[in-house]
Formats: structure tokens, C-alpha cells, sequence
């Protein structure tokens, strides 16, 4: 199923990354800027992501003796410092997530860049080094996006789709690691609800979001592959969906040859097998097209 398979450390069947975007209530501030501080139950429900949501993961992850990523907009991690001391107290990792979870591929390139670095500034701040990783907020990554990760040293993105293990983008001036999931793999779709953002899915149980990340995981370990979760503390971090995060974690300890690794950590293992010559990945060039296709006209201005 897997052509090209990696090899994980120790002869484990698959790498594990149970990641979090930590997004609290910069999406409502982004979202409406000038009536954000009247929408309070929104508010509120945001701002479980570091008040109750958090705090109860990482005494979730300590339990099972692993260490995992979080994705805060840097917006975050000035406003929320003791969430931040939280999470790097457990030994997780923090990533890059835009400042204020901006889009980038609806911005200028140099606007794009502002916020960008902006973001690495509040990320040494708060802990002592540059982020290793980025993922782009609401996936959206830019034809610019590569440049900056590459101008700017980080070792991987977690933005993309292109795969079901990781591979490599370059650029022409430099290259780093893709670590892909894909829409099936993020709590949003299963869990959200919010009619500030436009948002109305079918509630569902815990459990009927839980058989798709169950399946997901299950072939990943049946066929070497990567799984990579895409979730947001304020529906994850829930009471039953925490509950039943705790008995999908206990599936996967239970099926065994697992490896639980925070993203900086998978990257750093690709890095190794290809410099040591032991896997040869997938490289996809970026952009995929420099503007729009000649085949069609452009829409008059």
C-alpha cells in the first residue's frame, strides 16, 4: 500500500503525533476584530482551550509517559504565558502558528513575512530557541511559505496533504520535511460548532468521531505510515472526548511497536535516514505552478 515505506526507529509499525492547535481566541479577534470582546459566549468557549482544555491534556500525555506538539499563534503565547510554561514544563514541543492566526496565502509576501518573524520573536521569548516546526494556520500555506521556512532555519512544516508518510519540499535554495495529515484526521470537522464562525456540524458522539481517528490509526500501523492528529483543545480537551482520547492512546500503546514522537523529533529521524542513505523520500518542488495556468484566460480586472 506504502511503496516507499520509512523506516521508524526500533521496528515500530508507525510514528504517532497527537498534535494540538491552541488557538484560544485569536480566531475570534481575527475574525471580528471589532466585535470580538461583545461575543461572550464564544468567548468563553475559546478561552477553555488554556483555562481547562490544556491543563487537562498535558496531565493526559504525563500519564502515558509520552510528549507531543502544540501549535500556539504567537498572539497566544503573549497572552497566555502560564499555558505556555504548562505545555514546556511537560516536555512538548511549541510550533509556529502564525501571530495571530492570520491566512497566509491572502496575504502580500512581505505581510506574510512580518507576521511570520514576529511570531519566531515571541516563540525565543518565551522558550529560549527558535520553533523547529510550522503549521499553517487553517492550512493555509502559500506559494511564499516554503521561502520564509527555508530563509528562516526551521526543519519542518505540518501544513500539507500531499502524502501518507513524510516527504520533502524544496525550494531550489534549500529543502525541509513535510509531515502530512489530511482533513479526515482533524477534530473540526467531526466537532465544531460555532455559529460566530459559521460552523454548524452534526453533533456527534465522542465515540463516531473516534472510529474515523481508530480506523485512521489502524491502517497507519497495519501499512507503516504516519499518523499525525490535527485537533484544538477546546473540542478534544472536552470532558467525553477526552475520556475517549485516553482509550484510543491506551488502543495504540495496547497494539504495540508504536513510536508516540513530537513532530520536531519525526523530522529529525527523516533527516537521519536520508542522510545516512537507509530511505530515499519523495521530493515535491514548490510552488507546484508559478502563477495560473496559461490553458485558461485570465479574468478581466
Amino acid at each position: 500500500m506504502i511503496r516507499n515505506p520509512i523506516p521508524w526507529p526500533d521496528g515500530a509499525r508507525c510514528a504517532v503525533a497527537i498534535t494540538f492547535d491552541m488557538d484560544a481566541d485569536s480566531i475570534l479577534h481575527l475574525a471580528h476584530h471589532e466585535q470580538a470582546n461583545n461575543k461572550v459566549m464564544t468567548m468563553s468557549m475559546l478561552r477553555y482551550d488554556p483555562e481547562v482544555a490544556v491543563p487537562r491534556l498535558v496531565d493526559m500525555f504525563a500519564e502515558f509517559g509520552i510528549q507531543q506538539t502544540f501549535f500556539l499563534p504567537a498572539w497566544c503565547i503573549e497572552r497566555y504565558p502560564a499555558t505556555v510554561e504548562l505545555i514546556l514544563k511537560g516536555g512538548h514541543e511549541i510550533g509556529h502558528h502564525g501571530y495571530l492566526h492570520e491566512h497566509p496565502n491572502e496575504l502580500p509576501p512581505e505581510e506574510e513575512l512580518y507576521w511570520f518573524d514576529r511570531s519566531i520573536d515571541a516563540i525565543v521569548k518565551a522558550t529560549g530557541q527558535p520553533p523547529r516546526g510550522f503549521r499553517a494556520p487553517s492550512y493555509r500555506f502559500s506559494a511564499k511559505t516554503l521561502d520564509f521556512l527555508v530563509q528562516r532555519g526551521l526543519s519542518y512544516d505540518a501544513s500539507l496533504m500531499g502524502d501518507d508518510i513524510p516527504y520533502l519540499l524544496d525550494n531550489g535554495q534549500g529543502r525541509v520535511v513535510e509531515l502530512p495529515s489530511h482533513y479526515a484526521m482533524d477534530d473540526w470537522a467531526h466537532f465544531m460548532v460555532a455559529r460566530d464562525f459559521g460552523y454548524m456540524m452534526p453533533i456527534k458522539a465522542p465515540s463516531h468521531g473516534m472510529d474515523v481517528f481508530r480506523e485512521e490509526f489502524d491502517a497507519a500501523w497495519r501499512y507503516g505510515g504516519l499518523w499525525i492528529s490535527v485537533w484544538h483543545p477546546m473540542l478534544m480537551g472536552r470532558l467525553a472526548r477526552a475520556a475517549a482520547l485516553a482509550d484510543l492512546i491506551a488502543h495504540m500503546q495496547g497494539k504495540g511497536k508504536v513510536w508516540f514522537a513530537k513532530l520536531e523529533d519525526i523530522a529529525a529521524h527523516v533527516k537521519k535516514v536520508v542522510a545516512d542513505g537507509s530511505w530515499n523520500p519523495r521530493v515535491d518542488r514548490l510552488p507546484y505552478y508559478p502563477g495560473p495556468i496559461p490553458e485558461l484566460p485570465r479574468k478581466p480586472t
